[in-house]
């Protein structure tokens, strides 16, 4: 019987609280929200599918509320029954086939305004995530935000969000994607050559009357 393709995280046990070091945003100490750490987390993988030539990383939260109506307003809470969509906060492609993983730190260390640079790095080649959309218009923070920024759900959310790290193996060197591509180009382009893929998940909330 083959080994089944793994992933790991150092950081937490898969379905549990992800520690804030590895968040964008944390519980302030006079306020609902403070910047955090925004350290990306050490992963790896192991019992890549034969033929695997390179690997993907995306990692998203399903559970971002579909309207910001609600969002960080005080006096009010978003709705757990509001629609909910994707959130990609990390998007790494054309790692190498020989790659098993990396360091805790690897892709980010700290919040940067305005974000950080995407294209080749010495891993593969990042895309924009989607603090780039969320951060559009902002004047102190606006700009292309690039590799890994970790989460910030809004605070006054009524559920927990959750994170779902996911390493993809693929039958490709490099993937076909247009200039600063984003999670969903990732995906459109992956069709057809995944080989195999594997996930761990973390929880997150920033609203103290949930328990993430």
């Amino acid at each position: 019987m083959t080994d089944q393709f793994t992933v790991h995280i150092d950081g937490w046990s898969p379905g549990a609280p992800i520690p804030a070091r590895f968040a964008f945003g944390q519980p302030g100490a006079d306020g609902p929200f403070a910047t955090s750490d925004n350290l990306s987390p050490a992963i790896r993988w192991s019992n890549a599918p034969a033929g695997t030539r390179s690997f993907v990383i995306l990692c998203h939260d399903p559970d971002v509320p579909s309207s910001g109506d609600d969002v960080n307003q005080v006096g009010k809470t978003v709705p757990a029954d509001l629609p909910r969509v994707d959130f990609f906060h990390w998007v790494l492609i054309d790692l190498a086939s020989d790659c098993e993983g990396l360091a805790e730190g690897a892709a980010s260390r700290g919040v940067t305004p305005r974000g950080k640079p995407t294209g080749r790095t010495e891993h593969g080649v990042t895309g924009a995530n989607d603090y780039t959309q969320w951060f559009a218009g902002d004047a102190d923070m606006e700009g292309t935000y690039g590799s890994y920024d970790g989460p910030c759900p809004p605070w006054n959310d009524s559920i927990v969000h959750h994170y779902h790290f996911t390493v993809y193996a693929l039958d490709v060197e490099s993937l076909a994607v247009p200039d600063g591509f984003s999670g969903p180009d990732v995906r459109r382009a992956m069709e057809g050559h995944i080989l195999g893929q594997a996930s761990q998940v973390g929880t997150y909330s920033m609203n103290p009357a949930v328990v993430a």
